[in-house]
């Protein structure tokens, strides 16, 4: 829920015209960029403004460069995955902590890392080492199998080391397949881009339902259903406006952030999430989320009493920007242990 403090609504009526216009021009700017935009990680990998919370930055940072099959960004898509940052997460699995060992994984694998003489897996300063030391393990078992050594060591990591050798790389297991997927996706979220990020192509489209919600009144927790008269929070309308062009995202703002790669406020494009905290070093924070528009100015559904309208990001609040991509939404995790 945006604070009524920070920014002051833009008329509804002097808008709708303005906004026509930026939806054109979203088109433009995607067809203009999207011949020479790259997105691919390279070179060092370091991570994007806090994707991951102030207190386990230093750790996945140091230990994502263990060994070359992994780096910070793989590594904290990994912990995500796990369990959200949640250093008390149980699954029905009995996987225990930040990086969800279970028991016996956690006997045979778990470290030390902070070097206080014992070893506990409900410890990040343990749990976060120990998880960059078990892919670094692995990696080294199928460090002679075809292909690419990360995909091979995550496949470890789902199916077991022997599953990658007897198969020659990534075996064919739907639920492996998809693992190495996810992560891999993800790694794009947590890291900090190498040049400029290539546009969205659903971008227009997710603008085009937004701009149609403008001066619907705000609810808190809000859906749009006809049982809430076509009312929206803040997540709500930015889930509701991707859904119509055929992205799912989660329905917390939190999560969200994690859905594409992340532009720098100079290389924002219409289209792309814009979010806001009070806590600019952590994106587990985050508490709203608006729709860029261009010009300085998100659609967005700010809080319990106003309307849904346009509002400038450049706030003391403003958190960072998401490009939302197809796969960086399917990679996002439903639910948590």
């Amino acid at each position: 829920m945006r604070k009524a403090w920070l920014v002051a609504g833009v008329s509804v009526g002097a808008c709708l015209s303005f906004v026509a216009l930026l939806v054109v021009g979203t088109y433009s700017a995607a067809a203009g960029l999207l011949g020479g935009a790259g997105g691919a990680l390279g070179g060092a990998i370091g991570l994007a403004k806090g994707a991951v919370p102030a207190a386990y930055q230093p750790l996945v940072q140091k230990w994502g460069n263990l060994c070359p099959a992994i780096n910070p960004a793989l590594l904290a898509a990994q912990l995500y995955q796990e369990s959200g940052w949640n250093p008390k997460a149980v699954s029905h699995a009995d996987a225990r902590g930040i990086a969800q060992f279970i028991p016996g994984t956690w006997a045979a694998h778990g470290i030390d890392g902070d070097k206080d003489g014992d070893r506990d897996v409900w410890d990040p300063a343990d749990a976060i080492p120990s998880a960059a030391s078990y892919d670094c393990e692995l990696a080294g078992y199928v460090k002679k199998v075809p292909g690419d050594p990360t995909n091979n060591m995550l496949a470890a990591y789902n199916a077991g080391a022997y599953r990658v050798i007897k198969a020659g790389g990534v075996p064919g297991i739907s639920e492996t397949q998809n693992y190495v997927r996810i992560i891999r996706s993800l790694e794009k979220s947590f890291a900090r881009p190498v040049g400029r990020v290539e546009p969205s192509r659903q971008a227009a489209g997710a603008i085009y339902f937004a701009q149609k919600k403008l001066g619907t009144p705000y609810l808190w927790g809000g859906n749009g259903t006809p049982e809430q008269q076509g009312r929206f929070d803040c997540s709500g309308l930015t889930q509701a406006a991707y859904r119509t062009v055929g992205i799912e995202l989660p329905r917390v703002a939190n999560d969200q952030y994690n859905a594409g790669p992340h532009p720098s406020r100079d290389e924002l494009l219409p289209g792309d999430l814009v979010f806001f905290s009070d806590d600019l070093n952590d994106s587990r924070a985050i508490r709203h989320v608006g729709l860029y528009v261009g010009g300085g100015y998100m659609i967005n559904a700010p809080y319990t009493g106003a309307v849904i309208r346009f509002d400038k990001i450049d706030t003391p609040d403003y958190f960072g920007a998401t490009r939302v991509t197809e796969d960086g939404a399917k990679a996002l995790p439903t639910a948590r242990p």
